[in-house]
């Protein structure tokens, strides 16, 4: 008498053309829309790279070896090599195309970015990554602490009070004049905004029920790159900052839609939202309105300038934050340390 053959589940079904569909549509919408912009840079880099390397495509999964390469490449001064040496090489072709700055060693934060980004696109595609293997860690800790460096701070300079006051001088009685005033006010009084969350406000997300009776006006951010849609609480404007967004409001004709808007040379409102690389030429245009040099300050000093001010006003951290909303006190900190080194009477 033979012996049953062993139960087999069923093999799972694999994912058709629509569920694929499916699936990749659900990571373009629960990713911030900075995030993949990030993962499209890097994929294009990463690809040229390999071209550059190896005249191959990228493999899915990627080969340990050539993660391993990747991380060799990206972790030594390359202005000191032979014309000869492939790294080199590799790092001049990227140069030529415009994916590279310079031979230098780049900067760990970048690699570390260009790796989580492979890692990512990996993950997408429910495969293992290069980069568990053991040596290939290791490699990646080592070039990580070789190349160590203090961060470089994203603004040259923190746009403080008497900063944003020198800049707001400039903004007169033109609608970009009065919008440029709504953007410094609104980027700073609200917490330090990012471009993106300037630029991606909506007049929906804007309330001004309190503003004729207390003077305030609220502002719903449906995202950032800390929170979650759904998770981030109202924020508020009082004072010159409620005046000039509302102002704005007015003067624009700002009825639905974009919030911030481009203007035209005949000072004409336009229908599209600003770009985040607006809000850059913007600071910089009030920059050298204002008689400082426009790589002062980037918009980023809109943030730490909020937070700096509010440790020199000697506000609580806990209260910045719920503005700014960090999500890690150590990151809100080094501004309250920076303060507090400099005034420390030893």
């Amino acid at each position: 008498m033979t012996s049953p053959a062993p139960y087999l589940p069923p093999a799972s079904p694999a994912l058709s053309a629509a569920d694929q569909g499916a699936l990749t549509d659900l990571y373009v919408r629960g990713t911030p829309a900075n995030t993949l912009r990030a993962y499209e840079r890097d994929l294009l880099y990463i690809t040229a790279w390999k071209t550059a390397r190896f005249s191959a495509a990228l493999d899915w999964p990627e080969r340990q070896e050539t993660a391993l390469a990747f991380i060799l490449d990206h972790a030594r001064d390359l202005n000191d090599t032979p014309e000869t040496d492939i790294a080199r090489q590799t790092a001049e072709a990227l140069m030529a195309q415009g994916l590279r700055k310079s031979l230098a060693c780049p900067a760990p934060s970048t690699l570390d970015r260009r790796i989580a980004s492979w890692l990512a696109f990996h993950r997408m595609k429910n495969l293992p990554s290069p980069f568990d293997a053991p040596q290939v860690k290791q490699a990646r800790a080592k070039a990580r602490r070789a190349a160590a460096r203090p961060p470089a701070p994203k603004s040259q300079h923190p746009i403080t009070r008497d900063v944003l006051e020198q800049l707001l001088t400039t903004c007169r009685g033109s609608r970009r004049d009065c919008r440029d005033r709504a953007i410094l006010m609104l980027g700073w009084a609200s917490g330090g905004r990012r471009r993106s969350e300037i630029t991606g406000l909506r007049r929906e997300d804007v309330s001004l029920k309190e503003f004729e009776e207390k003077g305030r006006v609220w502002i719903s951010l449906l995202e950032t790159k800390t929170t979650q849609k759904g998770e981030t609480p109202r924020l508020v404007l009082k004072g010159r900052a409620a005046q000039a967004l509302v102002h704005w409001v007015e003067v624009g004709e700002i009825q639905g839609g974009p919030l911030f808007r481009p203007i035209s040379k005949a000072d004409r409102v336009l229908k599209r939202r600003l770009s985040p690389n607006a809000i850059y030429q913007i600071v910089r245009h009030r920059l050298k309105l204002a008689g400082l040099p426009e790589d002062f300050a980037s918009p980023h000093g809109l943030r730490s300038g909020f937070l700096t001010q509010a440790a020199l006003d000697g506000a609580p951290i806990q209260a910045a934050m719920r503005l700014s909303l960090h999500r890690s006190v150590a990151q809100a900190q080094k501004y309250y340390d920076d303060v507090d080194i400099a005034d420390n009477p030893a």
